[in-house]
């Protein structure tokens, strides 16, 4: 269970460092290596996928779009949790509303992109999409075993062994 809680806190770290604005080095707590990370991405994606010009022409767009509205989201579900985490600490509150809110809010965010594959499909062939989902999940979790302190090479998952342990 530690596990699970410590994967889902790295992602929502991660997912929150990539939601920045574009311009983060300007912003106050914008990680300096924001834009790196995002040409990373863009270079490892397009890369991997194998999509042509005219596809990254309309692939981007439609990337950027969605990742636009899961900064929203994820706003939201910061709000969420801290509303929700308020009222465990006070005691007082509809802890079952606030707590459907919170999972209301996160089930959007962790759904964004899965909903949005039709928007892909239409404008790269299958294959690709699958190859794009495939790609960001790999670079996902290379950044993951990045902050982790470990090389994740192909996203295997090996960078998240904490070594010797037992898995569960």
């Amino acid at each position: 269970m530690k596990k699970l809680i410590s994967i889902l806190l790295a992602v929502s770290i991660a997912a929150v460092a990539f939601a920045q604005p574009h311009n983060a080095r300007g912003h106050k707590g914008g990680h300096p290596d924001f834009e790196k990370i995002k040409a990373e991405r863009v270079a490892f994606i397009t890369s991997e996928v194998g999509l042509t010009s005219q596809e990254a022409e309309k692939f981007w767009p439609i990337y950027n779009k969605i990742e636009d509205e899961q900064k929203e989201l994820m706003k939201a579900e910061r709000s969420a949790y801290m509303a929700l985490n308020k009222a465990l600490e006070k005691g007082e509150g509809d802890t079952s509303a606030l707590l459907n809110a919170y999972l209301d809010a996160k089930a959007k965010n962790v759904n964004l992109h899965v909903l949005n594959a039709k928007e892909y499909k239409k404008v790269l062939p299958v294959e690709k999409v699958a190859k794009f989902f495939s790609c960001d999940e790999k670079f996902r979790r290379q950044q993951i075993g990045r902050l982790q302190g470990h090389r994740a090479p192909g996203g295997g998952g090996k960078g998240f062994s904490r070594g010797g342990g037992k898995r569960v």
